[in-house]
């Protein structure tokens, strides 16, 4: 066999002005090393951790006092602590510029545009955070946002984060049931919302969903409210607009613990009441940092985009941004109304430099035969990142020949988990067809087979055998520990378990095959869903797909199912053609014993398809918290089906 060749490889132009490139000089001269490549640098973050974590933390200029110790109880992944002594703000390290550069742009469909200066994002926030304060607000309590996108939520955040409080959220478009079972576990003090959002051409007001929700919690005093969509503040709110009209010189950062809480995440919570993951001030600072300047080449100045919601770690993640003296760029909306090139006009009109979205959005443009590269000059972007789901080998292809070509394709891979990645970019690698480019620094990653074994080129449980900053501090409300032990820490011993099905290759890259859970096992041999997807997916009838494995006869059977472009239908030469496909690119395992057509997938609000809420309603189970999912009544479609009966 040849050598796979790299779609795309870094210039040694940019390679010499790479932030890592200038990380790898630093660890050099203060270590007497002679790194000279990723690989290298790789293998002594893993070996001398500490040291990489110190280092990482002077390179990106963390603003605190990082303490004597690095790391306490380092061979106990679980109990284990990172900068035990450190103190910090997190906000502080977002506001560290103000001047009148732009800081935010912003656009809610074609509705509402603007965009806040630094200084101007430094003065909202001290008035917010004034009021907070004189509102009685304290370190440690939970302020929510039911909110947009948009640059008052990230006001609002920094406000609250720079009083030392712990900041949770999620998006507009949730049902009132979601938001309390989130929101009704950490018991927000302060909730920050807005009057209505905009999709896909519409207003969507939300006043009777906020009145319904604060019934519902009582643990909050007072609710702040912007207005966006126009319909008013019709629930006795305290004016966002009120709050900023009153200036504040300064802001007065509390210093927090390195390991105090700053942000709780949601699971999804289709498989029961979702969990509370609660991250660290300093671990999300500092693998943020890490990630954005080493593995995504983030500059001062640059523009950043991720196509994102409050309901998702990627929003997180992107206004982290501002901590390397970045733009970032909100968009919140449809992303493709009114057509399905917007976000690529305001790639162009903004000069983007990084381009997030999700594999499911790249798909979504495939499918629809678009073009940017025809008509758009994307000459500042130098990275497009996609994470969410396993984009496809041919969505590799589809990006390169249609977007751009001198671009480094940033796929990754990590999660609400961690708030960050496991398998990440690098800016000095270059990208292979249908890889991840590589394991993130620090990250101990490895690939193991059911008995705990170490393996590469062979399929495998992605894990990691040592500690790191951005495991979560606690669940909330978790005392004894339980859940987070069951969650990451009861498959192998001393090593966290993440759950996706993964291959570690020659080049050490990663190629994704699935989540773990649900992974199909007919004969007893594990199969990944994405092997499915991604052969089914490119047939020109299919728009998508969703396999799961149903119980049968003392085994287990591939059943799929597929959503069709209108005018075709699932007769006897297009099930065969799926099938002869499959067997072809695949094995004769992967090849579906059942395949049914269907109108809809059921999905998360981040946009995942459901395969175990699909694989519970099969096997006329129960879904917990149905709620939870964008398009719960597609669900029915999957229940009692006569196909599935013989």
């Amino acid at each position: 066999m040849t050598e796979p060749q790299p779609l795309w490889t870094p210039s040694q132009a940019s390679i010499d002005a790479a932030n890592m490139t200038r990380f790898i000089e630093q660890v050099n001269q203060r270590h007497d090393l002679s790194i000279d490549d990723y690989d290298a640098l790789y293998r002594w973050s893993i070996e001398h951790r500490e040291a990489f974590w110190s280092e990482t933390w002077d390179f990106c200029g963390i603003i605190g006092d990082k303490g004597e110790r690095i790391l306490v109880e380092g061979e106990n992944i679980e109990k284990a602590r990172w900068f035990p002594d450190a103190t910090l703000n997190f906000a502080e390290n977002l506001l560290r510029k103000k001047n009148s550069d732009v800081a935010i742009y912003f656009r809610a469909e074609d509705q509402v545009e603007y965009s806040l200066t630094y200084q101007q994002l430094y003065d909202q926030v001290a008035s917010v955070a004034s009021w907070l304060k004189s509102n009685g607000l304290a370190p440690g309590d939970r302020v929510a946002a039911y909110l947009p996108n948009m640059p008052e939520t990230v006001v609002a955040m920094l406000a609250a984060t720079s009083l030392g409080a712990v900041w949770t959220s999620t998006s507009p478009d949730f049902g009132e049931d979601s938001v309390v079972d989130r929101f009704g576990q950490t018991e927000p003090r302060f909730l920050f919302t807005v009057d209505g959002y905009f999709y896909n051409g519409k207003r969507h007001e939300i006043t009777d969903k906020i009145k319904t929700i604060c019934a519902q919690l009582p643990s909050v005093e007072q609710v702040i409210q912007v207005d966006l969509a126009g319909f008013g503040n019709q629930v006795g709110a305290v004016d966002w607009n009120d709050i900023i009209a009153n200036p504040v010189d300064r802001i007065e950062f509390v210093s927090r613990n390195f390991n105090d809480p700053l942000y709780v995440l949601y699971s999804s919570g289709t498989t029961g009441k979702p969990k509370c993951i609660t991250h660290g001030v300093g671990g999300t600072l500092i693998q943020h940092l890490k990630e954005q300047m080493l593995h995504c080449d983030v500059h001062p100045g640059d523009r950043v985009f991720y196509f994102t919601t409050l309901g998702w770690m990627m929003w997180n993640w992107l206004v982290s941004a501002l901590a390397s003296q970045a733009a970032l760029v909100l968009y919140d909306g449809s992303p493709f109304h009114p057509d399905g090139e917007v976000l690529w006009r305001y790639a162009e009109e903004i000069d983007l430099t990084i381009f997030g979205t999700s594999a499911k959005y790249i798909d979504a443009m495939k499918n629809a035969k678009l073009r940017p590269m025809d008509k758009f000059d994307l000459s500042a972007l130098r990275t497009i990142a996609s994470t969410g789901s396993v984009l496809a080998p041919e969505s590799f292809d589809y990006v390169y020949q249609n977007i751009k070509q001198d671009v480094c394709l940033a796929s990754v891979s990590g999660g609400t988990d961690i708030v960050s990645c496991f398998v990440i970019s690098c800016p000095l690698l270059p990208v292979y067809r249908g890889e991840i480019q590589c394991r993130g620094l620090g990250m101990a990653v490895e690939v193991f087979d059911d008995d705990g074994k170490p393996v590469r080129n062979q399929k495998g449980e992605l894990v990691c055998t040592r500690t790191f900053p951005s495991q979560p501090v606690y669940f909330w409300a978790d005392e004894s520990g339980e859940k987070y032990h069951n969650a990451y820490f009861a498959r192998f011993d001393n090593v966290w378990h993440h759950g996706d099905y993964v291959m570690l290759t020659d080049h050490n890259g990663i190629i994704v095959y699935g989540r773990s859970d649900a992974t199909l096992n007919p004969g007893g041999v594990r199969i990944g869903t994405a092997e499915i997807y991604r052969h089914v997916e490119q047939l020109d009838e299919v728009v998508e797909s969703i396999v799961i494995g149903q119980d049968w006869q003392d085994d287990v059977r591939v059943v799929l199912f597929i959503v069709l472009r209108p005018g075709f239908k699932l007769d006897d030469a297009l099930q065969d053609r799926i099938r002869r496909t499959i067997r072809a690119k695949c094995t004769p395992r992967h090849v579906p014993a059942k395949i049914v057509q269907v109108d809809e997938i059921p999905r998360t609000k981040s946009g995942k398809i459901v395969e175990l809420a699909v694989r519970e309603v099969v096997h006329d189970r129960a879904v917990k918290n149905i709620h939870s999912l964008a398009n719960p009544e597609a669900l029915e479609l999957y229940r009692s089906l006569p196909q599935l009966q013989d």
